[in-house]
């Protein structure tokens, strides 16, 4: 099995970076407190300040880009990725920098403008570090992903509120909490029904309610919350939906307290606010979609870990799932990320049991993206980053295309000196076939130090990018993406 390079490197300040405290309980922080000096060298190589990972120091804004090839007119609208750049130019880990939005307006076969502009959070503002004072509410850096619903361009974190943006400038409008009504966390995940056009989404946290479960109708507004029935604090990323069901993971990653308190006076420290406790168990939770959560039904699988799901489908009495699945995560055996492995879990909901069946141990794939308009339906194609084996450091290379109806897969691969990332598939507009759409992502090339925006037909990837657009300067690597029609 291959060895994940993407969260798994080795590294114990990356456990505190990838999910730091997160409380539903926690108070909204304007992020008054100031960075603190270092007494001592920090012993951690800091990888994310160099090369293509580091920070970029400008805001810039660019109009009429250079295009190589043809960029499909189907393609109207706003690609926008967030990702992490701290503003000091320093920070404890790669995602613990504030959020930054990379934002690249297609129209009429043209590239119209490139943007990129910080996520003015309240830690941004005063320059607070992430940990500075417990996350929660406004206090988050907004740089994980982003979502467009309900006519708002929302920059997810891990925890706290979103933050909304203008897609027309990227300019921040504020911490959004819904008209008040949300209290709890938001993270990066949610999922939209494409039948009723409603947000699904879940925040976690350290203390009761561990898990609370929220759905937005179409237009944005916040119409239902209940707590989901867990056994503790644990590490929950993502969850999926079908279209009857929303269905969660509870992984034995959980919470430690000792460690989230000197993690959170110290983010330097090398605590974190997690730990591997395979006694707690691991499980997969069905319940009706839009509740109620009273009525979840669990199954136990081995332990394990997942970040990412890729899509589920209800197939009779059983809910169908697949994820990209971790041996272990923050395992303090010397272990600190286990084996990759594409897995597909068929929940039998009549009996509470799950068949784990292995698709793929060998390709690395993870950050899937799947066609928007089969969320939760039966379906054929996922896309995913291709990451490569690497020490000390992230190295995410080609485009992996899997059919799961075939059992096989294409892979562009754009060479050893050029890096992407996550690849979102938008769909073509005018063809409702599964596949008809286009992958972006942004490309950087190690040999000349640039990046681009490269676009590649869905239906025949082994081509490999059918459009280069030029960017002005240096898209760092990142995390999540969306697509804001116009």
């Amino acid at each position: 099995m291959m060895r994940w390079s993407l969260y798994g490197i080795g590294s114990v300040p990356l456990a505190a970076a990838v999910l730091a405290a997160c409380s539903d309980d926690a108070k909204t922080n304007s992020g008054s407190a100031t960075k603190s000096e270092k007494t001592a060298e920090d012993p951690v190589k800091k990888w994310w300040l160099e090369g293509n990972f580091a920070p970029v120091k400008k805001e810039v804004e660019e109009f009429d880009l250079d295009v190589k090839g043809a960029i499909p007119t189907a393609l109207a609208g706003l690609y926008v990725r967030n990702g992490s750049n701290p503003s000091s130019g320093d920070s404890s880990h790669w995602f613990f920098g504030d959020g930054m939005a990379h934002g690249m307006r297609l129209e009429n076969g043209k590239a119209k403008s490139y943007r990129n502009r910080y996520v003015q959070t309240s830690l941004y503002k005063t320059g607070a570090d992430f940990g500075s004072s417990p996350p929660g509410g406004e206090t988050n850096q907004g740089n994980v992903s982003f979502i467009n619903h309900g006519g708002k361009l929302l920059s997810s974190g891990e925890v706290g509120f979103p933050y909304e943006l203008s897609p027309e400038d990227l300019s921040t409008v504020g911490a959004y909490d819904f008209g008040g009504k949300l209290t709890g966390n938001f993270t990066a995940h949610p999922k939209i029904d494409p039948a009723t056009g409603n947000l699904h989404f879940f925040g976690y946290g350290f203390t009761e309610p561990f898990l609370m479960y929220h759905v937005a109708d179409a237009t944005g507004q916040l119409i239902h919350s209940e707590p989901v029935p867990a056994k503790g604090g644990t590490m929950v990323h993502d969850f999926a939906i079908t279209e009857k069901d929303a269905v969660f993971w509870e992984l034995p990653v959980v919470f430690d307290m000792e460690g989230a308190v000197q993690w959170i006076e110290d983010p330097d420290s090398g605590a974190m606010p997690f730990k591997w406790d395979p006694e707690f168990g691991a499980r997969v939770g069905v319940m009706p979609l839009g509740g109620p959560a009273s009525a979840i039904q669990w199954s136990d699988i081995d332990p394990c870990y997942v970040f990412h799901g890729v899509n589920a489908h209800r197939d009779g009495a059983n809910v169908v799932l697949d994820v990209c699945r971790l041996s272990s995560m923050f395992n303090t055996d010397g272990e600190f990320a286990g084996d990759l492995s594409l897995r597909r879990w068929t929940v039998d909901t009549e009996n509470n049991k799950v068949r784990d069946e292995i698709i793929d141990t060998d390709d690395g794939a993870e950050l899937p993206s799947r066609d928007p308009r089969i969320v939760g339906r039966p379906y054929r194609y996922g896309y995913f980053v291709q990451t490569r084996p690497t020490e000390g450091t992230v190295d995410m290379g080609g485009l992996i295309k899997r059919d799961y109806k075939n059992g096989t897969r294409e892979i562009w691969d754009p060479g050893p000196k050029k890096h992407t990332g996550e690849w979102l598939f938008v769909p073509d507009p005018d063809d409702k076939g599964e596949d008809a759409g286009y992958l972006l992502t942004y490309l950087h090339d190690d040999t000349t130090e640039k990046s681009e925006l490269v676009i590649v037909d869905a239906t025949e990837i082994k081509k490999g990018p059918i459009a280069r657009v030029a960017v002005p300067q240096r898209v760092p690597y990142g995390f999540h993406a969306t697509w804001v029609p116009v």
